[in-house]
C-alpha cells in the first residue's frame, strides 16, 4: 500500500490509524532517511493505542516502553554498533511479548527481525511543499491480513 503524506499532521493520522488497528504481538518495522517522519508516524501509532505519553525517540535508550490498549515498546537502533547488543538487551523478549514493537531503522538488525512483520518505508518526496512523504508499508505473514483495510 502505498499512502502520501503532505505534512506531519497527515502523517500522526496514518499511524494513528494503523494504531488503533494492530494487535498484540504485532511488529511494526520502520525505514527512512533522517528527518523523514518515523518518529511522527510513531507518536501516531502511540496515540491509536490510546498512549497520552509523549512520544521521543529513544535514540540513546534504545527502547522506551508506554502503556495504553497495549503495551508499546518502541526501539530505535540507529546508534547500534553490532546487532549483540540489541540481543543483550532482550530484544526477543519484547518482539516475542504481548505487546506492539514499533523498530526504527529495523535494516540495521535486519537479520533479528522475524519475516512476519510491517514494513513501513517512507521517503521525502518533492512537491509542492517540502514535508511531503510517499509511505509504503508491506504486510508480511498472514496475521496481517486485517491491516489491509487501512484507507488514506
Amino acid at each position: 500500500m502505498e499512502f502520501l503524506s503532505k505534512n506531519v499532521e497527515e502523517t500522526i493520522a496514518l499511524g494513528k490509524k494503523i494504531g488503533s488497528m494492530v494487535r498484540a504481538g504485532d511488529i511494526i518495522c520502520i525505514d527512512g532517511e533522517l528527518g523523514s517522519g518515523k518518529t511522527h508516524l510513531t507518536k501516531g501509532l502511540a496515540i491509536g493505542l490510546d498512549i497520552n505519553e509523549y512520544i521521543t525517540s529513544p535514540t540513546f535508550t534504545i527502547v522506551n516502553e508506554y502503556e495504553g490498549r497495549l503495551k508499546l515498546y518502541h526501539f530505535d537502533v540507529y546508534r547500534v554498533n553490532d546487532p549483540d547488543e540489541i540481543e543483550n538487551i532482550g530484544f526477543d523478549e519484547y518482539i516475542f511479548g504481548e505487546g506492539v514493537s514499533i523498530i526504527e531503522w529495523a535494516k540495521l538488525i535486519e537479520e533479528l527481525i522475524p519475516a512476519e512483520r510491517i514494513q513501513i518505508n517512507i521517503y521525502k518526496t518533492l512537491g509542492k511543499e517540502e514535508n511531503y512523504r510517499k509511505i509504503n508499508i508491506e504486510y508480511f505473514g498472514e496475521r496481517y491480513q486485517y491491516l489491509k483495510e487501512i484507507k488514506q
